[in-house]
């Protein structure tokens, strides 16, 4: 049974702890940052008048610090207020120059100092750190306490949407999936772990509420393609309708589109939880994730083939805003039956896009029960079934799927020292563009660096830069729109290829040849090439090259190199028996 200490903090001490590294938010049963600007200013305006906020609880960390269990959205609401990120409902912003610890930062970059003039006053400033916050810190409690205790609160609370309180602490095989395929399509990809102050890194921008988050509502797939609204983010809605296409199929039928129904999958004791769990074990998690992607990624080029449409423009004959998620989920079911069931592939991607033209007005959103949604799905497959043709698409399984590639570049930002980017292997200089003879051997010591983080696995992405000169360089010198994946831009290595004079295939053949001709460690080599792999990636071009977790340490010609954050360098004798200890 857990210690229960009440242990009230002024702010200036939980700014501290947030400055040390020392709160840690945790994604297995936490939401991401969804308060409004009015919902924090409204806090800020609570405290500077003193008025009293409800407590924070707190769990204590095996490594040292604290995961927050109730209090991530108003202990956000707070740092990200002191650091400058919105001004208070007057208007006024936090003056960082008042706070040592807030002007450290801010010294090493770590936020931006408004150059707003209108500013908190040195005693405002002070009356403000000085507030005791309520806070209740949970001592030796188990991972099963923590779960229990978030749940609790947030039954009696009914603070999270319907999908939130099922996904939160649950920790069975099927709501792992849910919550990984969630989380790749959306781009909010992180460990399940991370520090408070890395929130906005998995957390959602709204078009008409711009925070600095580092996902863009827009951006998503459901948005972008008008299936859910962007608010639907927010609750979670996207997670909602993924459990329900997994269900239905990892279950082997679709099953009934009800609150009930999901309610029963995810209630621990019911025997709808049990069979589907059952049925997942025996289909495979990483089975269905390959289907599901797949499944999005043809849905994506449907909408690209001819004259790009969203899909809501394809299904819809009339103008609508609204989403259309019960729609969306027959046409899913239709294709993973037709594409990957029936062992089909697609012959006529035009004659497909087209005969789903309009499908909007056959399909009625309110049809829930099995036996309708049963109709409406063989409706649809005899819509597409004419444009496919015999033969199991070969990029269905162990392929990187967009998603995938678009995760991999979002986590990026967020764990640097496990992933490296570059935009390509030639030269950015207008005149004299060459290939850059040392970018092969830079590859190679980078593969070394990241195997050599410990038993952790990491990436390389070529044809994608995070510099927007750069970006804007590329496209001038090649002709071509660079797509944005958050704060990276996808350049592509097509555009390479076509310099050089040689195909896809021949630039491909390139990298390998110049890892196969390395000096790396061989059994890191070999893991290398095995996963290295090359991806159309809306006709751009990305080259994947996975680093598998190794035994032990990896070298180059002898030497050993590891990754200082997003840099990698060679290491010192010491730095050597710093790596070993990585693997024991």
């Amino acid at each position: 049974m857990p210690a229960l200490d009440a242990s009230p903090k002024v702010i200036q001490s939980i700014y501290a702890w947030h400055s040390e590294g020392k709160l840690f938010v945790n994604r297995r049963y936490q939401r991401k940052l969804v308060w409004t600007l009015h919902e924090k200013q409204k806090l800020i305006e609570s405290i500077s008048s003193q008025y009293p906020v409800p407590a924070i609880l707190l769990a204590e960390r095996e490594g040292g610090g604290f995961e927050i269990i109730d209090g991530v959205q108003r202990l956000f609401a707070i740092i990200s207020f002191i650091e400058n990120a919105y001004p208070a409902l007057d208007g006024r912003h936090f003056d960082v120059s008042h706070f040592s610890t807030a002007q450290l930062r801010a010294d090493e970059d770590k936020f931006e100092q408004t150059s707003e003039p209108n500013k908190f006053s040195q005693r405002e400033v002070s009356m403000f750190l000085d507030y005791v916050m309520a806070i209740t810190i949970m001592r030796e409690a188990s991972e099963a306490e923590i779960d229990d205790v978030f749940a609790r609160i947030n039954t009696y609370g009914h603070r999270l949407s319907d999908q939130e309180r099922r996904q939160s602490g649950v920790q069975d095989d099927f709501s792992a999936l849910v919550r990984e395929l969630a989380t790749t399509l959306r781009g909010d990809v992180s460990s399940d772990t991370l520090l408070l102050e890395e929130m906005p890194t998995i957390s959602i921008d709204l078009p008409m509420s711009k925070h600095g988050y580092h996902v863009q509502a827009e951006d998503v797939f459901w948005v972008s393609h008008g299936i859910l609204r962007a608010t639907d983010l927010r609750d979670s809605l996207d997670e909602q309708y993924i459990a329900d296409l997994a269900a239905s199929i990892v279950g082997g039928a679709v099953i009934e589109r009800s609150k009930s129904a999901l309610d029963a999958i995810y209630d621990s004791t019911s025997d709808e939880s049990a069979r589907i769990e059952a049925a997942l074990k025996v289909y495979g998690s990483e089975r269905f994730s390959d289907e599901f992607n797949f499944c999005i990624d043809e849905i994506r080029t449907l909408c690209l083939t001819g004259s790009p449409k969203k899909l809501r423009e394809i299904l819809f004959s009339s103008p609508n805003t609204n989403g259309f998620p019960s729609v969306f989920a027959v046409v899913f079911f239709a294709l993973h039956e037709v594409l990957v069931q029936e062992q089909n592939r697609i012959a006529d991607y035009a004659g497909m896009k087209a005969a789903l033209e309009g499908l909007s007005v056959h399909i009625s959103a309110k049809a829930t029960s099995f036996e309708k949604r049963r109709r409406h799905i063989n409706l649809v497959k005899g819509l597409i079934t004419p444009h496919v043709v015999p033969g199991e698409a070969p990029n269905i399984y162990g392929s990187q799927a967009i998603a995938d590639i678009d995760g991999l570049i979002q986590r990026s930002k967020v764990e640097a020292a496990h992933y490296e980017l570059k935009q390509g292997i030639l030269t950015l200089a207008p005149s004299g563009r060459a290939i850059d003879e040392g970018m092969i051997p830079k590859l190679v010591r980078t593969i070394c660096g990241i195997a050599n983080n410990g038993k952790w696995s990491g990436s390389l992405l070529i044809g994608v830069t995070d510099k927007d000169e750069d970006a804007e360089k590329v496209g001038s010198l090649d002709g071509i729109s660079p797509r944005r994946v958050g704060y990276r831009y996808v350049v592509g290595v097509q555009r390479e290829a076509v310099f050089l004079g040689e195909s896809a295939e021949a630039y491909f053949a390139r990298i390998k040849h110049g890892i196969e001709r390395s000096e790396l460690t061989a059994s890191l080599k070999a893991d290398v090439l095995s996963a290295i792999d090359y991806h159309d990636y809306f006709g751009l071009g990305i080259i994947v090259i996975s680093v598998p977790p190794q035994q032990g340490p990896s070298f180059v010609a002898g030497k050993a190199y590891w990754r200082k954050g997003d840099q990698t360098v060679e290491a010192t004798p010491e730095e050597i028996v710093t790596i070993v200890q990585r693997f024991s």
